[in-house]
């Protein structure tokens, strides 16, 4: 079983949310910078938390892979709002992506989250997928890979796009409990055809829930 490898926040920790101030930035530093922060999720009482280990950026209207690309539009507007928005959008007809919004208001940007590290309310994500994790003994496959991150924390378009992630009044926020990855690797984008050769993917070295292709390290 990959079992997690990162120390267990508390929960007070998980409420020590990243304020809007680190989101208006260029998304390549925000990105490097998510390596190692707690998505978090409030379910009832419950708190499901993952350790993000993969992200892509993702860099506006100049970007030809990003969906700013295309101009303001319904469904991308959240990119060009206020840092610190949940944008998500719906791909291959079967699963959601969970991005956030960068940049200061009227500047598109933003960051695709690609894999996290369960850390608390496993089981519950599992029930969120639909699997047993106690048969395959894999925690890998709740949240390596954007569909699948999205699914184990019951993300949603309808349910979270343009939520605030700055603030715990949300139900789904970004957290800071301290933990700092020792080494960050990047490389190219996954998964697109547009601009993949810009080593815009950034993952913790050696942390074995990240997804797509594994990295020498």
């Amino acid at each position: 079983m990959n079992k997690p490898r990162s120390p267990s926040p508390t929960r007070d920790q998980l409420r020590n949310v990243l304020q809007r101030e680190f989101f208006d930035r260029d998304p390549r530093p925000v990105s490097h910078d998510l390596l190692g922060k707690i998505l978090v999720r409030r379910e009832g009482r419950k708190l499901l938390a993952a350790r993000v280990v993969e992200v892509e950026a993702y860099l506006g209207a100049d970007d030809p892979a990003a969906h700013a690309a295309a101009g303001r539009t319904a469904r991308n507007a959240v990119l060009f709002g206020p840092p610190g928005y949940a944008y998500i959008y719906f791909i291959y007809g079967n699963h959601y992506c969970l991005n956030v919004s960068t940049l200061p208001d009227g500047t598109a940007g933003g960051v695709l989250f690609r894999a996290a590290e369960p850390l608390a309310g496993i089981e519950d994500m599992a029930l969120l997928r639909d699997i047993d994790v106690a048969s395959t003994r894999d925690l890998r496959l709740l949240t390596s890979g954007p569909g699948r991150l999205a699914e184990a924390f019951g993300i949603t378009r309808e349910r979270d796009n343009g939520k605030d992630l700055t603030t715990t009044r949300s139900d789904l926020w970004l957290a800071d409990d301290g933990y700092r990855p020792e080494r960050v690797i990047t490389t190219k984008r996954v998964g697109i055809t547009k601009a993949a050769e810009l080593p815009l993917r950034y993952l913790i070295a050696g942390n074995p829930f990240v997804s797509g292709p594994r990295v020498k390290t």
